[in-house]
């Protein structure tokens, strides 16, 4: 083996167990948005019904973060993540339990809680394992795991329903996290406790990070930062979009052009691959800039306003009368998202100390399920009475210049933070 492969070993082993949880956690949260029509016939849903249902798994989630990104500075990710997968898991198999918008709503808050603790545990393991010119990077790759999720849901979920009926779809995806748990404790250690890694890759880990405070810092002192304050708005009027695409688009896909769970497949695979990829490169290009010479600060930025130009197109796709252009547009946006998401993680530890990036990370997402829990019941509100996505995607494609704006104005230079300064 040569020496450049033993020096990236380990960290890249890491981060795909990071990508597999990635995964199990966007196959257990979309088995409800593909198995939506069929659950509603069952079981009489209203409209309004599933936006309460999706608006409880924001919620919890919501609440969830802002505990789990405090708890995993604490406990660490090892013991944390672990915590947190069992519990989505056997959230995920209660569904096949529940016979009522209710009971489906308290299934899907217990989900929420758990899947709440999955990108600050990510993050914060990034943040161990990887030096920051390759943070944003493994990000995205680790990130990509999400449209994995959402690219293999269709068809396991399609399979065992025709197969099984739509219950076993919620038992054999909600099982995957317990085989997950146990490749996690045997293989997750911090950088300076595995007992296998070499010397060169652990000064390689540690090449370009600064000495830390050694406590976490508490949510109050972290609040005063005006970073703080706009990634939290960032995540607040964009993460509300990801989750419409993630539970809405089927119905819309359905509704609008007839498709049924088998026809659905493919469209859904073809936006979330391209997705996928989009986080990738997000990672990438902004990776790329860097080791081109420029500033932390301009690589971040400028992929972040590249990414609001992917997502424009979208405003159009509820006029457009063929399937695959639409898919196409939807898929286009989704990339977009991905990318900014990759980034908009990263600048967290950019700029915050190892110990405050998971607890600012839970933070943002905090503000970004509050966006979402909101943006779920007036979606559901509104495609009741109206019967047109034709605002929703208006609204939807233009957040993201909103977003960097925010970025723009209160974060004049990514750079990391002094923790005793330059507060608000």
């Amino acid at each position: 083996m040569s020496a450049a492969r033993v020096i990236h070993s380990y960290r890249w082993r890491i981060l795909v167990l990071l990508f597999f949880a990635t995964t199990i956690n966007y196959i257990d949260r979309q088995v409800i948005g593909l198995l939506k029509p069929y659950i509603a016939e069952d079981l009489g849903w209203s409209e309004s019904d599933y936006g309460y249902i999706v608006a409880a798994f924001q919620a919890a989630y919501a609440i969830g973060l802002l505990l789990t990104g405090r708890m995993l500075d604490r406990i660490g990710t090892r013991l944390g993540y672990t915590i947190a997968i069992f519990v989505w898991s056997v959230a995920g198999m209660a569904h096949a339990a529940a016979r009522s918008a209710f009971s489906f709503g308290l299934a899907r808050f217990l989900l929420g809680l758990g899947e709440s603790a999955n990108f600050p545990a990510a993050v914060k393991s990034v943040a161990e394992w990887f030096p920051k010119k390759e943070r944003a990077l493994a990000t995205g790759l680790f990130n990509s795991g999400s449209n994995i999720g959402a690219i293999t849901a269709p068809i396991i979920v399609a399979a065992i329903t025709l197969a099984y009926g739509w219950q076993w779809a919620f038992i054999i995806t909600g099982a995957l996290g317990f085989i997950w748990i146990l490749f996690w404790l045997i293989s997750y250690r911090l950088p300076e406790n595995h007992p296998k890694l070499s010397r060169e890759e652990f000064e390689h880990i540690h090449s370009d990070q600064e000495d830390v405070p050694v406590k976490p810092m508490k949510w109050k002192d972290l609040f005063t930062y005006r970073e703080t304050i706009a990634i939290c708005l960032t995540r607040f009027v964009t993460d509300w979009v990801w989750w419409f695409y993630l539970f809405w688009t089927p119905d819309f896909l359905n509704n609008r052009f007839g498709v049924d769970i088998k026809l659905m497949v493919l469209p859904l695979i073809i936006i979330y691959s391209i997705s996928g990829a989009g986080g990738i490169a997000g990672g990438w290009l902004s990776s790329f800039f860097i080791k081109r010479g420029k500033s932390i600060d301009y690589a971040r930025k400028t992929t972040i306003f590249i990414c609001a130009f992917m997502v424009l197109p979208v405003v159009f796709a509820s006029m457009i009368p063929s399937i695959w252009v639409v898919t196409g547009i939807i898929a286009l946006a989704a990339a977009g998202h991905a990318a900014f998401a990759s980034n908009i993680f990263t600048v967290v530890s950019d700029i915050f100390p190892r110990k405050a990036v998971a607890t600012v990370v839970g933070m943002s997402g905090f503000a970004g399920a509050i966006g979402g829990t909101l943006a779920a019941s007036f979606v559901g509100l509104l495609l009741q009475f109206t019967g047109s996505y034709l605002l929703v995607f208006l609204i939807a494609g233009s957040m993201y210049f909103l977003a960097w704006g925010f970025l723009k104005l209160m974060i004049p230079v990514i750079q990391p933070k002094n923790m005793d300064s330059n507060r608000m």
